[in-house]
């Protein structure tokens, strides 16, 4: 089945390792205000979710949420959440480990895209 988000190992990894820090998580792909385009990483339920969020689906038993402005944007595409060296959102969880979450992306198949619409 077509996922519209999934996760690289290496963002798995962190997400496990960041769990056992700080419990059940969620992420919000971030609408490139102060934290640029990166997905953030909250304890789970710290970010209040409204209305305009959009659950787009889970990576690593992770609820991942977009707003639905910027899922107009990317609805075509899957994300891909991956992990680079670096600092990233200043409220998102991973920063203090040296790592930051990135978004990468890929469009649709034309199949993909008649199997998530139907």
């Amino acid at each position: 089945m077509t996922e519209r988000v999934t996760a690289t190992e290496a963002a798995i990894d962190l997400i496990e390792k960041l769990k056992d820090k700080h419990g059940p998580l969620m992420f919000h792909q971030s609408g490139g205000c102060c934290d640029g385009s990166s997905p953030m990483c909250y304890p789970d339920g710290e970010f209040l979710t409204g209305d305009s969020d959009k659950l787009l689906g889970e990576i690593g038993g992770s609820p991942f949420y977009i707003s639905e402005a910027q899922y107009e944007y990317w609805k075509h595409t899957q994300l891909i959440i991956d992990v680079v060296d670096g600092r990233g959102g200043m409220f998102s969880l991973e920063g203090p480990e040296g790592k930051r979450f990135l978004t990468r992306s890929r469009v649709f198949t034309e199949e993909e895209r008649q199997e998530l619409n139907q």
